[in-house]
């Protein structure tokens, strides 16, 4: 619920991207807001007022001269009483309709009467791919956003008119995130977070391999949250069939050593680093490059292994590690006695924070119980949701290195 108390002005215009605006009002009233629809004339050539009445709960506004506003200032008072307009599918024209100032309907009217100060306006840009990479667009886009309007990306792919490229409307979900980011407190802004997640899987052969439960579900929560507190996110992920959180930088790998190698090509560029990632601590020492076939009555094959690089423990030895450049945060995946093992790993390799949990607990599940260990003790983060408890360690995070909101 993270929209939960939010009062969202959702605003259509014209577009086959109207189909997408119902699953993103039911998205933001499942997310804990209440949603008041405002069309144009032509978004509801699209689809209909009683539509988004019912997914939204409200009656529908588009016309100026709505009689249900006792001062029949509908532009005025919808505004007012909004934590942020959001303008889905948002037309070329529509947007220079904004460019210059224009307000011959209630939807432009009211962006145009807004409190700049209080009232944020977001575009979510729909049309052909022509259109939108014409240069009168996309000066418009520019001065949008020098206005203080914040225009959201655009997506690639089939359009309704049949061709392909930039231009579609982003899907309802990827909305959602947006909008639930805008909200977020920028409390990383400036930073540069490097994140591990998932398992890693060492090959005995072919067909066959060493992995372990981890799901990623936690690294790639802690991802999303420290994306939406303003940092730029570089996801490094274990084999996992997770999405992408929009706007972070995801490198898929395969092995332990693989993860290694991304980790150092990207740490001397990361001002944060969470090693949420289940390692694996050893692999094969040779792995074979044809299936190992049973024989018969013949005695199973011995597997020789190698130890992997302690990825967390290395990074927090580097130098702008040591130096204070690179704050270093590990994991614990135990199975019992967290306190004393968390304890002693964090020690061990050398890091600031360690944060512990009971692996066959946690590993899969979409909740999970915490401990953050560091210099003076323990502190208990009881169980929530993974998206509650990345969002709860990005604050401890911000805390500790001194980050502040903007």
């Amino acid at each position: 619920m993270d929209l939960n108390g939010k009062h969202i002005v959702l605003g259509l215009t014209g577009g086959i991207a109207c189909y997408k605006a119902a699953d993103l009002c039911r998205a933001l009233v499942k997310e804990g807001a209440t949603v008041q629809v405002v069309m144009t004339q032509a978004a509801a050539e699209f689809i209909t007022p009683v539509t988004m009445q019912a997914l939204s709960g409200r009656p529908v506004y588009h016309s100026q001269w709505d009689a249900r506003e006792a001062n029949n200032m509908a532009h005025i008072n919808l505004g007012r009483e909004a934590d942020a307009i959001l303008i889905a599918p948002c037309s070329a024209d529509f947007m220079a309709k904004l460019v210059h100032g224009r307000a011959d309907d209630l939807l432009s009217l009211m962006c145009l009467a807004r409190p700049l100060a209080t009232v944020p306006l977001l575009l979510a840009p729909a049309m052909n791919r022509e259109m939108w990479a014409h240069p009168a667009t996309q000066r418009n886009v520019a001065q949008l956003r020098a206005d203080g309007a914040t225009v959201l990306g655009v997506g690639n792919g089939e359009q309704a008119c049949g061709e392909t490229g930039d231009g579609r409307m982003l899907e309802a979900l990827e909305l959602l995130q947006e909008l639930v980011a805008f909200f977020q407190p920028k409390a990383l802004a400036g930073h540069r977070v490097l994140v591990t997640a998932g398992p890693t899987y060492e090959a005995l052969d072919p067909v066959r391999g060493i992995t372990n439960r981890s799901s990623g579900k936690m690294g790639f929560a802690i991802a999303r949250a420290a994306c939406e507190a303003g940092a730029d996110v570089t996801l490094v992920a274990g084999p996992v069939g997770l999405a992408t959180p929009r706007g972070v930088r995801r490198i898929d790998v395969v092995s332990a050593d693989g993860m290694w190698r991304e980790v150092q090509r990207h740490m001397e560029q990361a001002t944060i680093f969470v090693a949420a990632a289940a390692v694996a601590d050893w692999r094969p020492a040779a792995p074979s490059d044809q299936k190992i076939k049973k024989q018969g009555e013949i005695a199973p094959p011995t597997l020789g292994f190698v130890e992997n690089t302690d990825i967390l423990a290395s990074v927090a030895q580097s130098p702008r590690a040591r130096q204070g450049a690179l704050y270093c945060v590990g994991f614990a995946a135990e199975s019992h006695d967290l306190l004393a093992h968390a304890t002693a790993k964090r020690q061990r390799k050398g890091v600031p924070l360690l944060v512990g949990n009971i692996g066959p607990d946690t590993f899969g599940q979409d909740d999970n119980a915490l401990l953050l260990v560091d210099a003076h003790g323990a502190t208990e983060i009881a169980r929530n949701s993974k998206r509650v408890l990345a969002q709860r360690l990005v604050a401890e995070i911000a805390a500790r290195t001194g980050s502040h909101s903007v």
